[in-house]
């Protein structure tokens, strides 16, 4: 099955955009970090919301410590069009409830698919409540997700629900590494895990075998 270039795909789309013409998008964000070049990208041809919504964020104090760097991140950095902000609930439950089962799955594996879906999903219904003429995520920057995946559950919620998905692969053009340099000049807080306990357990059985060694 070829893969399909989901970059070129928002890079049509961006292009035949009518000429004053600025969409609405609903900006899942999975962190601060993560959230930088797609804000810079985005926000110059889109009217961003971003919507925090990550529920499978372990422990408590780290959910709250990347809530902050979000907003701070938005309020200080300067865009062509104004970036708001929402934040979904921290309802903790709905992941765990998800994730029953696949408690072993590796990463990238069931589980990751599944709070993908959960994530898109409550955007998707967000970006319906409230108009918005596009939804999409931060998480295709990231070099350790899949993002035909990602496309894939964005399209199926868009078409089951009746909201416009953004295609997107930010992680090629160089958004990864240009979401690097502007984590260092904001001096951000860059985590070492991708941020449900079962990632963090595997992280830090990680750091452990490499400091026996």
């Amino acid at each position: 099955m070829n893969k399909i270039n989901y970059q070129k795909e928002l890079d049509n789309l961006i292009s035949n955009l009518k000429e004053g013409q600025v969409p609405s998008l609903l900006l899942h964000s999975c962190c601060a970090p993560c959230s930088s070049y797609c804000i810079e990208y985005l926000s110059q041809f889109f009217n961003v919301t971003v919507f925090y919504y990550n529920p499978n964020i372990y422990p408590d104090e780290e959910y709250y410590h990347r809530v902050k760097e979000q907003q701070r991140f938005i309020k200080e950095f300067p865009t062509k069009h104004p970036v708001d902000f929402i934040e979904g609930d921290y309802d903790k439950n709905s992941f765990y409830q998800i994730a029953k089962g696949l408690e072993h799955e590796p990463e990238k594996g069931m589980r990751c698919h599944k709070c993908y879906d959960l994530r898109l999903r409550r955007t998707a219904l967000v970006a319906k409540e409230k108009g918005f003429d596009f939804f999409t995520t931060t998480l295709t920057i990231s070099p350790m997700k899949d993002s035909q995946v990602l496309n894939e559950i964005g399209l199926s919620i868009a078409k089951e629900l009746g909201v416009n998905w953004l295609p997107s692969d930010f992680k090629k053009k160089e958004g990864y590494k240009r979401s690097t340099e502007i984590s260092r000049e904001y001096d951000m807080y860059r985590q070492d895990y991708c941020g449900c306990v079962y990632s963090y357990n595997e992280r830090q059985l990680f750091k452990a075998q490499n400091m026996e060694d």
